[in-house]
Order: C-alpha cells, then structure tokens, then sequence
C-alpha cells in the first residue's frame, strides 16, 4: 500500500503542505502524490463552482437532489483524479521537479492540453431525475440476452451494464438482483438498491482496477484476507473520530452484478456481528441503523443517507412494471 495515498485528504491544506515537504526530498512517489491531491481539490473546487453558478431552488431541487449532487461530486473528484485524471497531475509533476509519466521524446514541440469539459457536463447533466419504467431496448442497441434469443420476450431479462449513465439506469438494470437479495434477507429491494447507490455514486464511482476494468462491487467489500478472488485497490473516503480521511483500499471484484448481491448476502450472513442487522432486516430503516452500528460503513451518517435515497424521488418513481419485472436475473 502506497502510505504517501494515506498522508492527507484533497481537503487538508496542512497534509497538502506535509506532502510538499516530502515533495522536495525529489522522491517521485512523493512529487506525484502531491499533484493528484492537487488536481482531486482542484476537481472538487471545479465543481463547486459549476453548481453555483447554475439555477437554484427550481421545482426538481429538493434535500434530496441536494444530497444526490453532493455525493456525486465527491465521488467523480476523487475518480477524475486517478489514472489520466484532467492532466493536472503530469503537468505538476514535471513543474515540481518529477519525471513525467510519459516516455516519449521530447521534441521540441509544444503539448496541446485538452480538457475532458464536455465529457463531464454530460455527465452532470445525466443526473437530472427521470421516470423509471423497463424499457424495450432495440436489437441493435443493446446486447441480445437469453430470453430474446429463446423468444420468451415477456420477461424482462437485466444486461449486464459496464458504466451507468444516470440513476434510472442504475435501478431498473439491478432491481431484478435487489429482488432476489432482499427475499434471502428478509428485507426490501428498495434498502439494497439505496445502499448501493451510497457506495457507488448511483453507479458512476464503482471501482475500477489499474487497467480500467469494473470490479461490478456495488457495496465496497474490502478485500480482506478472507478473499480469494480478484481485487481492485482505489481511493477511497474513510471517517477516522469524525474526520474524513482519504486511504488507499483493496476491494472485492466480481464477474457480475449478481456476485456482487449474491458476496452481500454471504458477507452479512457469515459475520456475527451483522446478526442484530439481520435479525432487523424486515424492518429497513432499524437493518441500516444496525449495520453502521456493526461498523460496516465508518461515515457517522450512513443510515441516514440510505434512508434519505430510499425514501426519495429516485426508488419513490419505481414503476409496478419494474417492481414486477422477473426474478431471473442470471448476468
């Protein structure tokens, strides 16, 4: 594990200037990590800005909506910083006396520095509430699954789905898998679906390994010495007596999203100290009360963030159709 990862957060000026301090030792890990944490406040800072500059207090704009963009944005300031990130980070890298990522041969002529901008607008704009209703995909749109191949249309089969463009798609591509893990619970979909939704960011911050590859872990099981599988190693926001702290972590990788609920399910069963939770489960906001106290999360509010997303706008316009849809989710 990287312990420079460790140092400080995005948000702590006096661990920025620590690892500055380290900086000047010329260790590249160190110069590095000083220009990521630089280019994740930058992000964060980014936008910040973006939100304040837009209309606010519109008829969609709720504590709830409010909730939804500040988890998003703390996730993507964190993901935008990794692997290529805005390009900050090289370029602060060579700046503080670092040798760049790059290999290649410096000829002499100036680099054009693109910024990813309307990537990320589209993004932003991708969070704007929409009905959830189970769509028809077309042939040619989506990937044929083994109901459309067999003829047996009427039952809505999930495909599996590498990056979630908004919360709908989130819900209704994994309801079917919230289904089936809550009936072994004893509990609701809804309570899966929003506590996924916490740990990921409605699906927009799942980790990813070094090559970019999902790791389809939608509730950030670390990957403990009890774990044999693959892994994927991350930022990631840990609170330490009330402080947020970011860490480097291994977590859990899976071949589907079915592993992922079906790990959950194992996960909570198998650990004694999650049989208060269990033993609640039937009950959602009293199974997510239990949870944090059992310590499966260290954020101090994260019973109340999962109620607020269980109980608003996004899983309160789940369709009957979708509520419905199958029990045979096999991706």
């Amino acid at each position: 594990m990287n312990e420079l990862s460790n140092a400080s957060t995005y948000t702590d000026f006096q661990g920025l200037a620590g690892l500055k301090q380290q900086a000047r030792s010329e260790s590249p890990e160190a110069i590095r990590e000083v220009a990521r944490q630089f280019e994740a406040m930058f992000t964060q800072m980014m936008l910040k800005s973006m939100r304040e500059a837009s209309l606010s207090e519109g008829l969609m704009d709720s504590d709830q909506s409010k909730l939804y963009q500040s988890m998003y944005d703390q996730q993507i300031s964190l993901n935008m910083s990794e692997g290529r990130g805005l390009g900050f980070t090289d370029l602060l890298v060579e700046q503080l006396g670092g040798a760049p990522r790059s290999t290649a041969s410096n000829s002499g002529e100036p680099r054009e520095f693109k910024l990813p901008a309307r990537s990320t607008i589209d993004q932003v704009r991708a969070m704007a509430p929409r009905p959830l209703v189970v769509e028809n995909p077309s042939v040619d749109s989506q990937p044929m699954t083994a109901a459309s191949q067999s003829g047996n249309s009427g039952k809505v089969m999930p495909v599996e789905i590498d990056r979630f463009e908004n919360p709908q798609q989130f819900v209704t591509a994994l309801w079917p898998h919230a289904q089936q893990a809550a009936e072994k619970l004893g509990t609701k979909p809804e309570v899966l679906i929003a506590q996924a939704a916490l740990e990921t960011g409605w699906g927009s911050a799942i980790t990813r390994d070094e090559q970019g590859n999902s790791s389809r872990n939608l509730f950030n099981i670390k990957a403990d010495s009890r774990w044999n599988g693959d892994s994927a190693e991350v930022s990631t926001i840990e609170y330490r007596d009330g402080v947020a702290l970011r860490e480097r972590a291994s977590f859990r990788a899976y071949d589907g999203y079915s592993d992922s609920f079906n790990d959950y399910v194992d996960f909570l069963s198998a650990n004694p100290r999650y049989q208060k939770a269990l033993e609640m489960a039937d009950n959602p906001e009293r199974y997510t009360e239990e949870l944090q106290k059992a310590g499966y999360a260290t954020d101090p509010n994260y019973a109340d963030k999962i109620n607020r997303i269980m109980n608003g706008e996004i899983l309160g316009s789940v369709t009957p159709e979708l509520r419905n849809a199958g029990q045979g989710a096999s991706v």
